[in-house]
């Protein structure tokens, strides 16, 4: 069942035009912007995009001009989990796992989960109870799964993402707000 809505989901993302992903792109930064959450934060979690992914490029070089500090994950396969780092230039992201850009820096700015105060997260397809369907790997799960504090969880998805219901399986972490091009859902 995930893997058909995954399937289903994923090819509608990858079907919006350019022209219109691009707009869609500037809404959800602009929402996700005005958000208490994100102007209260000091550390944010980001992800770098890969292929048709709501776009954080634009977003990440924009944060890190605003004298937040920047973290972004870094697959580790062998341990199969996300390790952090504190990004301070986009140079400093190269193709990792899979082709995704990811953090080459010293472990020296590796950084705790616990230490951030505001997590943006990719996934294929979200649901009204904040339910989230990644990409099977379960790697955001784990990392979650590893807080000792509470720390919002923010999703950020075209409408084309959300869907009725997604069945959670029991380790599946759950987002708090998902920002789309159209709407802020915050989960109760």
């Amino acid at each position: 069942m995930k893997k058909a809505i995954r399937k289903k989901i994923l090819s509608k993302r990858d079907q919006i035009p350019h022209a219109i992903k691009a707009e869609k792109d500037l809404l959800i930064r602009n929402s996700l912007y005005t958000l208490s959450e994100f102007l209260d934060a000091k550390k944010i979690l980001f992800y770098a995009s890969f292929r048709s992914e709501v776009e954080t490029h634009s977003m990440i070089k924009q944060t890190l001009k605003t004298g937040k500090n920047l973290i972004l994950p870094r697959v580790y396969k062998k341990g199969h989990r996300l390790l952090l780092y504190e990004l301070k230039d986009m140079k400093e992201l190269n193709a990792g796992f899979m082709g995704i850009p990811e953090p080459f820096v010293p472990d020296e700015r590796i950084v705790s989960i616990d230490d951030i105060d505001l997590v943006i997260i990719p996934g294929a397809a979200f649901d009204y109870s904040g339910n989230r369907l990644g990409y099977g790997a379960g790697y955001y799960d784990s990392l979650l799964a590893e807080r000792k504090k509470k720390i919002p969880v923010i999703a950020i998805a075209y409408e084309e993402q959300i869907v009725d219901s997604i069945t959670p399986e029991e380790h599946d972490v759950k987002v708090d707000i998902i920002v789309t091009d159209k709407r802020v859902i915050r989960i109760s």
